[in-house]
């Protein structure tokens, strides 16, 4: 019984080792003879890695077409990790480095320099600057754990030390040279901060020379792993064009990454920082291409392109380009006439009937080409100009506030359009004294209009009471953001609600104050304008946009913004005829009628005026509405002059603007004669 058992075992055994070496022999025949290549391939291989290839932005055009934004071709210096010496050779990448930091430097080129850190005499100082939130980020990002992995309590010198070591700098340091020691660890912390790999390669130099580029190629051993790639650069047909409008682009930042990586964003890449480039960003971005990257066990590195990166979509803008041009220019000109150093302003121009924008100019402005370059500067400016006036800039917006007025007054029955109110230059409300520019005499709601009667309107206040008179004002869109596609202020609309967050008490003097656009009312030029075209167009209050299309890069499809009706205000066509005729009165006898009678076109208007302290002395700010023509209304024209003394005085941006436009375009319509038929 025993040997039966002891056979059967070494049956089993010697059936299993059969079995083991059959399955060896098939898999050394998989491998050698069936399979022989694949698994060769396999074994050449060490390594494929996926390199994002950045796309190129897509275009601004205005309304017409014209370009306002392309792009270029220019060159880029990258280090590519698939040459480059490894992170444990310290010293061969800084000599690298060096040799290209001495090469930019030779030939005037920028380099990267987010390190924030700086030389001083022989001391290491943080780069920073007041109230500047970009560097205190830096500073943070640089001791964190991911980088120098030091307390937020360091020094300056801590950090630098850290850096020394971190990168093998210590021979600079001997030598006391501080300085290169400093150049190299900036280059070297941007390949830390950007996290460089083979499959992220980071740009070290932006849009170098052709000369640059060649000493590279010509020196390929001293510039080991540098690396020329062609590079898209946002370029404009006229860089002091609408600067507030079409915006900046920048290099993403570390936030920004972190939250958009899941969107596609890679840590290199560019982002509309501002304006439309940054209201249109997932539009204009376009879509990265990728290139496979392959390093046999020789080191043989291999590249090929496997998806083309495209370009992003074009975006038309609502503005006219000569028309902005225009408009920029005679708003310098006013406000230098006004005050040479410290007049700013605003204007802008809006078709009445759809809530486009075809022109918005902020005085002073500045050149996008320079803007990195000098924008400490730019900021320190006292008349600041990267501040967008007509966007954010806010303004009491003093007797233009009026015909809004005249429409509630008249809408709620408290005055009818032969209401008369007497005025001999003093308003008293209890105890307080309110005053008019003159003593008129009696006025009604058109007369009140052209002479901009404070009395008349202390009167609609009294009768109407602050809700009523807000409760129109917010229909008219006053105190509220129009909806451009760039940030934009609210304003306020002057009334109890207002005040109670700061603990003040509204009183019956407020309201009277309110009245003629004083007291707290800060309104926008844009909303001015908006305003200005609701009660032109008989009470359609429309959403203000800059973006008229978008047209799609890959299908050539047109995406229209289209027009949005916001609200349409509840007031009959008599009354808002009414209070036209009396803005009609101001352009033909009221202070500006000088300068729109040398016009063609037709126009009805309001100016404004409102008080303020500078430096101690009253000043007076300079306020204009209008639109064009008054019969069939188009166009709307807002002006905010600072120190200009008065509304009239800014008629001749206005007059300019709406005789460029109607001698450029032949889309005016003639207003129907009376007791003609329709053919």
């Amino acid at each position: 019984m025993g040997k039966i058992y002891k056979s059967a075992r070494t049956t089993f055994a010697f059936i299993l080792i059969a079995l083991t070496m059959l399955g060896f022999l098939y898999e050394l025949y998989d491998i050698q003879i069936k399979n022989h290549e694949f698994y060769a391939a396999q074994n050449n291989t060490v390594k494929t890695y996926t390199v994002p290839l950045q796309a190129a932005r897509g275009e601004i055009v205005d309304r017409n077409g014209t370009p306002l934004v392309t792009n270029r071709q220019g060159n880029s210096i990258v280090l590519d990790a698939s040459y480059f010496p490894s992170a444990q050779e310290n010293d061969e990448r800084n000599r690298i480095v060096i040799n290209l930091i001495n090469l930019f430097n030779k030939n005037g080129e920028e380099y990267v320099h987010n390190l924030p850190l700086k030389l001083k005499g022989n001391q290491i100082k943080f780069f920073t600057k007041k109230d500047d939130s970009k560097y205190e980020s830096a500073i943070k990002t640089m001791k964190s754990r991911d980088m120098f992995n030091l307390q937020q309590y360091a020094t300056a010198q801590n950090c630098f030390d850290a850096m020394v070591e971190k990168y093998g700098l210590e021979s600079y340091v001997k030598s006391g040279d501080l300085k290169t020691a400093l150049e190299i660890g900036n280059v070297r912390y941007e390949l830390t901060r950007l996290l460089f790999s083979v499959s992220n390669p980071v740009t070290v130099a932006d849009d170098v020379s052709d000369k640059t580029v060649a000493e590279i190629k010509e020196n390929a051993s001293d510039y080991l792993g540098a690396d020329v790639r062609v590079a898209a650069y946002r370029e404009y047909t006229d860089s002091t064009l609408a600067p507030h409008i079409i915006g900046t682009v920048r290099k993403i930042n570390a936030e920004e990454y972190a939250n958009l990586k899941n969107e596609g964003y890679g840590i290199n890449d560019e982002i509309g920082e501002s304006g439309i480039e940054a209201a249109m960003e997932p539009y204009l971005r376009g879509t990265p291409g990728e290139m496979t990257v392959t390093i046999d066990r020789n080191g043989k590195v291999t590249k090929q392109v496997t998806k083309e990166p495209s370009q992003g979509d074009t975006v038309v803008l609502t503005i006219d380009k000569d028309l902005q041009a225009l408009a920029q220019k005679k708003l310098e000109e006013i406000c230098k006439s006004v005050d040479y150093y410290r007049s700013t302003g605003a204007v802008v121009v809006e078709n009445c009937n759809n809530g486009e924008v075809l022109a918005a100019a902020s005085y002073p402005t500045y050149d996008l080409n320079d803007y990195y370059k000098k924008y400490s500067k730019l900021v320190k400016e006292d008349n600041n100009p990267l501040y967008n006036r007509f966007a954010m800039g806010t303004y009491a917006p003093g007797s233009t506030f009026k015909p809004m007025m005249a429409t509630a007054a008249l809408q709620e029955g408290v005055i009818g359009e032969d209401t008369y109110f007497n005025c001999d230059h003093i308003f008293k409300v209890r105890d307080m004294e309110f005053k008019c520019t003159a003593s008129h005499g009696d006025e009604n709601v058109r007369t009140a209009i052209r002479d901009s009667c404070n009395i008349f309107f202390y009167n609609c206040a009294t009768r109407l009471g602050i809700e009523k008179m807000n409760l129109y004002g917010s229909m008219f869109g006053l105190g509220e953001k129009t909806g451009v596609e760039i940030p934009e202020a609210k304003g306020i609309l002057a009334g109890p609600e207002y005040r109670k967050r700061f603990d003040m008490v509204w009183r019956p003097g407020d309201t009277v104050q309110a009245a003629i656009g004083q007291s707290d009312n800060l309104f926008t030029p844009l909303q001015l304008c908006n305003y200005c075209a609701t009660i032109a167009n008989g009470g359609t209050r429309y959403q203000l946009h800059f973006v008229k299309s978008r047209i799609s890069n890959a299908t050539g499809i047109v995406n229209e913004t289209g027009t949005n009706a916001v609200r349409t205000i509840d007031v009959s066509a008599n009354n808002i005829k009414v209070v036209q005729e009396g803005m009609r009165m101001v352009a033909l006898e009221g202070g500006p009628s000088y300068v729109f009678s040398q016009i063609n076109t037709k126009v009805a208007c309001k100016t404004g005026t409102s008080q303020v302290v500078v430096k101690g002395i009253k000043h007076n700010n300079g306020f204009l509405i209008t639109y064009a023509p008054y019969d069939n209304p188009e166009i709307s024209v807002a002006s905010a002059i600072e120190l200009a003394g008065s509304g009239s005085s800014t008629s001749k941006i206005t007059s300019s603007i709406i005789d460029y436009y109607y001698s450029h375009n032949t889309n005016e319509k003639n207003a129907q004669e009376e007791g003609t038929l329709l053919g």
